[in-house]
């Protein structure tokens, strides 16, 4: 057994969702007592970090119901069951910003939640931006406005607080790294 490996002794699946699933899972604790564990499942996500010729970063603002408020975010989506990460940033890309690029490159993944959560998100680099003359269209059910910010004012946004999203202070740090 691995240093402190819960072995799951029984699965309830309680919710199947179109964007996750919950399940309770009964764990034995490396301490030979018993526990419960509520867990969502996640197919995980891309975020993609596109900065323009004039050195802009391009945020998207959108309504997020879990917090009842709009947010500020780096171009991101869900993965379709059996997508590579790489072509769901693509899609995302295209279909949140209008922009296609030359290449994605992959920067680092990292878990969202690890507490309760298996969702893995993976964070991408577009280079060469490009706007695309008819871009693919967002979900029906989505809503953005782009936003383009240089990486000083981002920085201000962490700080003052209108960004508090996760995914997109990693993207932004990771620029601070490599442009130092």
């Amino acid at each position: 057994m691995k240093k402190f490996e819960e072995k799951t002794t029984a699965t309830e699946r309680i919710f199947e969702g179109k964007v996750i699933s919950v399940r309770i899972d009964e764990v034995r604790l490396p301490n030979g007592k018993s526990s419960k564990r509520e867990l969502v499942e996640h197919p995980g996500g891309v975020a993609i970090v596109a900065v323009t010729e004039e050195g802009k970063i391009i945020l998207v603002e959108q309504y997020r119901k879990p917090m009842d408020k709009t947010t500020i975010e780096l171009p991101a989506g869900k993965r379709e069951k059996g997508e590579e990460p790489i072509v769901t940033a693509q899609r995302e890309l295209e279909e949140e910003t209008g922009y296609t690029c030359e290449k994605l490159e992959y920067v680092h993944s990292f878990y969202t939640s690890p507490g309760f959560a298996d969702e893995l998100l993976f964070l991408y680099e577009a280079i060469g931006l490009q706007k695309k003359e008819n871009p693919a269209s967002l979900d029906e059910d989505e809503f953005v406005e782009l936003m383009e910010v240089t990486l000083e004012e981002a920085v201000e946004m962490i700080q003052d607080g209108r960004i508090q999203d996760a995914k997109t202070i990693i993207g932004i740090q990771y620029l601070q790294i490599k442009n130092k």
